[in-house]
Formats: C-alpha cells, structure tokens, sequence
C-alpha cells in the first residue's frame, strides 16, 4: 500500500459483511461447514504419527486409503452443500452413511470427532428448507367509524338472497353461477357421483 491509494470506504467492511450474511442465509451454510469439518480428522488420524521422546506412535490402520476417500467425500458433500443447495438431502444422507461407514474404516470416525460433526451436519442439512421470501406488508387501515375491529366489515352478499323484487327464479340463476362444485340442489347432485 503506498500514499497515494485510496483508503476503503468506511461503510464497505459492512456492505462485505452484509452480502456474506444475506448468502449465508439461503443455503445451508451451518451444515455445509460441519459436513465439510468432518472430513479433516477422518483423513488425518489414520496418517497421524504422534512422537513421544523417541517413540513413535503410528495411527496408521491398514484402511488408510478408506479414509482417506470417506474424508474428501465429505469434504466435498461440505461444499456442495454451500453452492448447490438443491442437493441438501442427497448430501445429508451421503454425509449420515459416510459418517456411519467411517466408525470401523478410520479410527473410530476421527476419534468420534469427524463421526459427530458429520452426523450434525447431515441432520442439519436434511432438515434445512429456504426460507419464504418476504411479503410487503399492507399499510394499515383505519379504525371502523361504528366501534368494532378493525377488518371485521361485513361482508358483501354473495348472490344467496333473491334479488331484486323477491323473485326465486333469478336467486336460483345466481346461486348455479357461483357454484362451481356441481353438487348443489339447484343441479339435482347432491356430492355423491355415479360410477357407471
């Protein structure tokens, strides 16, 4: 950096921050994080080589290569789970029998550390769904002039009276226009259809 570069905008670590968290908040970002830690020490242990003065001690089991492939699987179960959302069961699942699969392949799952993350994060990711999107509330209205709740009008006549000068004809007419379930007494039907 040098004198003359422009110093950042005051307001773009909150704007970066903002974007991550809006991200962050249409997939399942939690979940993708513990499948994809639960891939490290499933393919670390059985590699690890712990040294005690001038003993080794060697985690090395004859499944290595086993772990090795469940660990990268789930590492990448973790990212698809952050940037192909619409795998979330698949990859819950998957993440659920690899984590089952890893308890006699690699030491345990990690030393049950990888096992738990992965079974966490699998749960999670099953039962993640997108969030609805917000609806644009209605502007409030006014309180009703006679004293009761508002939004408790009543409501308009829905064709059900005779209209008019009493005529039943013409509230029969109306009630067949507004029936759209072909089960009313105006028709003969009275909900039950005929097989044959």
């Amino acid at each position: 950096m040098s004198a003359e570069t422009p110093a950042a905008e005051s307001g773009q670590h909150t704007s970066r921050k903002l974007q991550f968290r809006a991200w962050r908040g249409t997939r399942p970002f939690w979940a993708g994080l513990y499948v994809l830690l639960s891939g490290l020490p499933i393919m670390y242990f059985p590699y690890f080589h712990l040294q005690l003065g001038h003993l080794t001690l060697a985690m090395a089991t004859t499944a290595g290569a086993g772990s090795l492939i469940i660990g990268v699987l789930l590492v990448v179960l973790g990212i698809s789970l952050w940037f192909q959302k619409h795998v979330r069961t698949f990859a819950g699942v998957a993440a659920i029998l690899l984590a089952l699969v890893s308890l006699p392949v690699s030491n345990f799952g990690g030393f049950l550390m990888g096992f738990l993350l992965a079974l966490i994060g699998g749960a999670m990711a099953i039962a993640w769904v997108p969030g609805a999107p917000e609806q644009p509330q209605p502007p409030a209205e006014a309180a009703p002039a006679e004293g009761g709740a508002p939004g408790t009008a009543p409501l308009p006549r829905q064709g059900t009276e005779p209209v008019g000068d009493g005529d039943t004809s013409q509230a029969a007419v109306a009630l067949e226009k507004n029936d759209l379930s072909g089960t009313s007494p105006a028709n003969g039907a009275n909900g039950r259809h005929s097989a044959g």
